[in-house]
């Protein structure tokens, strides 16, 4: 009789082994989603923030071409100075108030500057955003399969540091 008890017993704890096995996987399942709903996010912000960059990026070259061209003009009118129009044009050309002068222009092209310069500092940070939470997925599904804690854990760590990241890079704090 003690010869089932004990094989009950070993069966039992066999038993109990196998469903925290089951519980600890379906936690990192669990987690293994999070990452990736995270990471695409992350993806679209990465990508949006791409574009605004690009689109940025055009609208200064168009900007810094038309102050030159202005600037041109500009130069040629002041050569022509012995009459009053050219240098009333000169003049015009270098500051009108209608956002058309060259003051006006330069002004324009350097706010889209600053945000070109922001759009592509949200990109590179989405970059690595994204990156971590690619890394925190593969940790969490080596952990499945070793069944090392160890891997949970990192994963779980480097997924909130990336997503916190990531809302600091979405709120402008960084």
């Amino acid at each position: 009789m003690s010869e089932a008890m004990e094989r009950a017993h070993e069966i039992h704890e066999a038993t109990e082994g196998h469903q925290h096995a089951n519980r600890s996987a379906s936690r990192i399942a669990v987690l293994i989603s999070v990452l990736a709903a995270a990471l695409a996010l992350a993806q679209m912000e990465e990508k949006s923030s791409q574009n605004a960059y690009m689109t940025y990026h055009i609208a200064v070259s168009d900007d810094w071409s038309f102050y030159q061209a202005k600037n041109v003009r500009s130069v040629m009118r002041g050569t022509e100075a012995r009459i009053k129009d050219a240098r009333d044009d000169a003049a015009r050309l270098r500051d009108e108030p209608g956002n058309d002068g060259m003051k006006q222009i330069a002004a324009q092209a350097r706010q889209e500057e600053q945000a070109r310069e922001t759009a592509s500092h949200r990109y590179h940070g989405f970059e690595l955003v994204v990156g971590a939470l690619e890394i925190a997925i593969v940790l969490a599904s080596v952990s499945i399969v070793t069944r090392i804690s160890a891997f949970a854990i990192g994963a779980a760590t480097i997924g909130i540091v990336a997503m916190g990241g990531g809302l600091a890079i979405v709120a402008g704090l960084v």
